[in-house]
């Protein structure tokens, strides 16, 4: 990865931090951006790396950042769709329409344009690379993650409908999905935190299950997560699974694709238990 250039979305904390600093140190010219200005700069304070405050579920704000990119460095080489977002909701029945335009917003759109705007980029590089960050709950469907799963879901799809065209049109473009497991990352503090922000009421039960995820399910360290992406990266490898967990998840689904929702209720009633 010496001398690539990377675009890093969402670097501001979390795994996209992580990759930003592990490129980094692998010599990698760094692009990274956030809707987090203080987190951002920290990062790029780390990296060396030239930042741009970006909200990536903005079309046109994407396109003008991938210009100025191509402007700076002349030519880019890999992108890292990391950016993302949560937000839960108890069904999809009692849900409004809010967290999935949110969630989608970044999720998935934030995908579409960051790939949509690059690829032409990445082609004329003559060594491409296009990673979007998926989920474990890209495989696995949960109650009262409707919208997450919706968007993770769809970046798989996405993803892996951009990896048959570039094999079917000789595009020089690798692509890989990852899907991570628990991270300890920010994204639930976070999602309550944005709740709170736009005024909504924010229950002990909502409460309670951030915090099981935060202690409990949240618990791989972002730069080992880092490691095991770039790894996978550099050995071109089509779907990366992050974590035991993962693992064990993705053999479930696998193995018992009409029972596993039951499986998971289950689980949720012991993890999650009323307030």
């Amino acid at each position: 990865m010496r001398d690539t250039v990377a675009v890093v979305t969402g670097a501001g904390s979390g795994i996209g931090r992580a990759l930003a600093v592990a490129l980094a140190g692998r010599g990698a010219r760094l692009a990274i951006s956030d809707i987090d200005p203080v987190g951002l700069a920290e990062t790029a304070e780390r990296t060396n790396a030239h930042a741009e405050v970006l909200d990536v579920s903005d079309r046109a704000a994407v396109a003008t950042y991938a210009a100025t990119v191509k402007q700076h460095f002349g030519h880019v080489h890999q992108l890292y769709n990391n950016a993302g977002i949560a937000d839960g909701a108890p069904s999809i029945l009692d849900d409004g329409y809010g967290s999935f335009e949110r969630v989608l917003g970044v999720n998935l759109w934030g995908v579409i344009h960051g790939t949509k705007e690059f690829l032409p980029h990445l082609i004329a590089s003559g060594a491409g690379h296009v990673v979007t960050i998926s989920s474990l709950n890209g495989y696995l469907a949960q109650a009262g993650l409707a919208a997450y799963c919706t968007s993770k879901f769809a970046v798989r799809g996405f993803t892996e409908t951009l990896r048959s065209e570039m094999l079917r049109d000789g595009h020089p473009v690798d692509v890989t999905v990852v899907h991570p497991g628990g991270v300890k990352t920010n994204i639930a503090l976070a999602a309550l935190a944005a709740a709170r922000a736009r005024g909504e009421t924010v229950t002990r039960e909502q409460e309670a299950r951030t915090r099981t995820y935060t202690d409990k399910l949240l618990r791989m360290d972002p730069d080992r997560a880092a490691t095991i992406i770039l790894d996978g990266v550099a050995a071109k490898r089509p779907r990366i699974l992050v974590g035991n967990d993962a693992r064990a998840i993705d053999a479930l689904v696998r193995l018992a694709p009409a029972t596993y929702p039951r499986l998971a209720n289950w689980w949720g009633k012991r993890m999650f238990p009323p307030a």
